[in-house]
């Protein structure tokens, strides 16, 4: 418990840290310089309130200098992470397979977030994260069989650091592949983009940490809830199908979150 306690710790101080990443990398700005700063004011942000958690209960949500308000997106994203954090340094202890769940995760959160604000899914955690998730694959076993099954097939049995490779890479490149073909068939046949090309980035993603069925499930789950929760937004919002663009890679981060945590159940 106590290594899940200071996971939790550490998960909020990383939350708030996404938080910058989130507000920076899809305006190309750095995020170590300059300095955490309020957008409204341009003050700088003191290091007492920008405490997670903390300081936005302090500060009732205002900034200190000028009272403009803060998102509930600073608060909410510390604490997911820093519970995200605990239950997987909980439930796997303070191991590679934790650390490699907690990144995961984390990643995920981020770019679920990113999407659904500024409709950009950055490189940095997209393709980062895909290598990432290979180097992890050298460590923790990528959970997956599909490439082991083929490899099987012509007689062929890598060691199996070798193979946790090679089903990492297997499951980054295969769905990424399909997913961009069926999205330049759209554009070809509908003469419009169907499909970001950071969306295909977050599969390929997904597909490096757990694998091919993880991938397909995270692409599955993603578009059937994106397609119900998007369409019935769009009716009540009285929005207009053909110009509204629908945060495609909030959905599949959500679903990969979903596949994180419940993973061992969903892909037996």
């Amino acid at each position: 418990m106590t290594e899940a306690l200071i996971a939790l710790v550490f998960g909020l101080l990383i939350g708030s840290f996404l938080n910058v990443c989130i507000y920076r990398w899809p305006r190309d700005l750095s995020v170590v310089r300059p300095r955490s700063h309020c957008p409204a004011c341009d003050k700088t942000i003191a290091w007492y309130d920008n405490v997670p958690l903390l300081s936005y209960v302090l500060l009732r949500g205002k900034c200190r200098h000028c009272g403009t308000g803060i998102s509930v997106r600073y608060p909410v994203v510390e604490l997911v992470t820093g519970l995200l954090f605990f239950h997987f340094i909980r439930t796997l202890g303070l191991t590679p397979a934790g650390a490699k769940m907690c990144v995961f995760s984390a990643m995920l959160l981020a770019l679920a977030i990113s999407d659904l604000e500024e409709r950009i899914l950055p490189d940095e955690f997209t393709l980062g994260g895909a290598v990432v998730g290979l180097a992890f694959s050298f460590f923790v076993a990528t959970p997956d069989i599909s490439a082991q099954l083929l490899l099987w097939v012509l007689g062929q049995e890598p060691p199996a650091r070798a193979l946790s490779f090679i089903e990492s890479a297997a499951g980054a490149a295969l769905p990424a592949g399909l997913l961009w073909a069926a999205g330049w068939i759209y554009e070809r046949v509908r003469h419009r983009d169907g499909l970001g090309l950071g969306d295909v980035k977050l599969i390929a993603m997904i597909g490096s940490f757990m694998g091919l069925r993880g991938a397909l499930f995270a692409l599955f789950l993603g578009s059937i809830s994106g397609s119900v929760i998007g369409y019935s937004y769009i009716r009540l919002a009285k929005k207009d199908p053909a110009t509204y663009e629908l945060p495609f890679g909030t959905f599949i981060g959500i679903a990969g979150l979903v596949l994180a945590l419940a993973g061992p159940a969903l892909l037996p």
